[in-house]
């Protein structure tokens, strides 16, 4: 395919998008196209799509960038994360418990990345598992880890392949996928190639309600080319020959949705008419929504523009915690200047001695915010979705911490008691 194509129909229902442009953010580099020193960097358009169907109202992106671009080096990992670790522990137990996986089961991840999430069914007993992840770097360390890992983009030709090598999955899981894939009908027809007849396919993706409600704007993207909601989610695997059994809320990304899918009907839970009718509610098909989002997100940028002016004139200085993806949009949709930061943190290898897209603010691992300690820093933390857990881990630090989605959070941690005692 060539570098951009823009999207003329809606992913998951085939209706027109013709005039159902309803939000543009500013066009950045892809969120994660970290580089080795500053340097001029391709943009592409961010503009939201919102389909019309009624029984729909799928929310998409316009734009579409070629996948080898934006996965082919990719340096997110999950394992970097000991909150995802936790997670995808709990995650593996509920599914584990759910279906009754024992050894003999075989589960399957798609956008399995380093393995994590696998790594926790094979702790619990189910020895039968395997990844898809098309970042070969990240495919090649997950193989090395002792989690068999096929380097590729997941379609039909992949699950049958799969399927004939291993047999057919009890389980299917794609975890923060489900929205980065542009073509979803040969994804879940390929997943439904790969089930066993009982089989269950599961995925999580951040929830379009939490977004707009919670103002988490940083989470549109180049790679998260669909905004999912329970309501046209429902009639996709209608359509397509499966049922969406349950979907329920979890906290991760500032909040998501985790989808359970089977291959023959399934009794269906009262969470997806519960959550159908709170969207419908909340008026999340309405294109008025998303013009009030985009007010509310100028609003915001005005906000954190004047803080970090007001407290540089006063002397301040600025840093930030984490460099996710999220960091690329939030800086050029709030209009920061990157010279604004002198570093950001991240936990991440991966990413630490590169520079931000488009921005270019440097990456550095921790020892550079313990060298900040008592300087007058502020330090906003980009990983908002951690700000808890940071601002904990960095009790000690003599600075303070700013939210930059939740403006109002501004926080200084206690003293030291030496220090508090003074």
């Amino acid at each position: 395919m060539s570098l951009l194509r823009l999207r003329r129909s809606c992913v998951l229902c085939g209706a027109s998008m013709r005039d159902r442009k309803v939000l543009t953010l500013p066009a950045t580099p892809p969120a994660n196209e970290f580089v080795d020193a500053p340097r001029e960097q391709e943009v592409f358009p961010l503009a939201l799509q919102l389909c019309g169907r009624p029984d729909c109202g799928h929310l998409q992106l316009e734009a579409v960038v070629d996948p080898e671009r934006l996965f082919g080096d990719y340096v997110y990992v999950a394992g970097t994360s000991p909150v995802f670790v936790e997670h995808f522990a709990g995650y593996a137990r509920r599914l584990v418990e759910l279906e009754g996986l024992g050894p003999s089961s075989l589960v399957v991840d798609v956008g399995s990345n380093d393995g994590t999430l696998l790594a926790r069914f094979a702790e619990l007993g189910v020895r039968r598992v395997h990844g898809v992840e098309p970042a070969s770097r990240i495919a090649a360390e997950a193989n090395e880890r002792g989690i068999p890992t096929t380097t590729a983009f997941f379609d039909r030709k992949v699950a049958l392949e799969l399927r004939h090598s291993l047999g057919a999955a009890d389980v299917v899981t794609a975890n923060n996928v489900f929205a980065h894939i542009d073509d979803l009908e040969n994804t879940a027809l390929a997943v439904r190639d790969l089930l066993a007849p009982d089989g269950i396919f599961v995925f999580e993706v951040s929830y379009l309600l939490d977004v707009v409600q919670k103002l988490l704007f940083d989470t549109i993207y180049h790679e998260h080319l669909s905004y999912h909601a329970v309501r046209p989610l429902r009639a996709f695997f209608d359509r397509i020959g499966m049922t969406l059994f349950d979907a329920e809320r979890v906290p991760t990304h500032g909040g998501s949705i985790r989808c359970y899918a089977s291959r023959r009907p399934r009794p269906v839970s009262g969470n997806v008419d519960h959550l159908v009718a709170l969207e419908q509610r909340s008026s999340l098909f309405s294109q008025q929504t998303y013009a009030e989002f985009g007010d509310r997100i100028a609003a915001r940028g005005k906000q954190l523009r004047e803080t970090i002016t007001g407290r540089r004139e006063g002397g301040a200085r600025f840093c930030g915690y984490g460099a996710p993806a999220k960091l690329t949009t939030l800086v050029h949709a709030m209009a920061l200047d990157g010279g604004d930061f002198e570093f950001v943190v991240d936990d991440s290898p991966w990413k630490r001695d590169l520079f931000t897209p488009g921005k270019h603010i440097p990456v550095v691992g921790p020892q550079a915010l313990a060298e900040a300690s008592g300087r007058g820093y502020w330090c906003v933390v980009f990983a908002w979705n951690f700000f808890d857990p940071i601002v904990a881990r960095n009790r000690d630090w003599a600075g303070s911490w700013l939210n930059p989605i939740d403006g109002a959070c501004l926080r200084t941690p206690t003293p030291p008691n030496d220090l508090a005692a003074t």
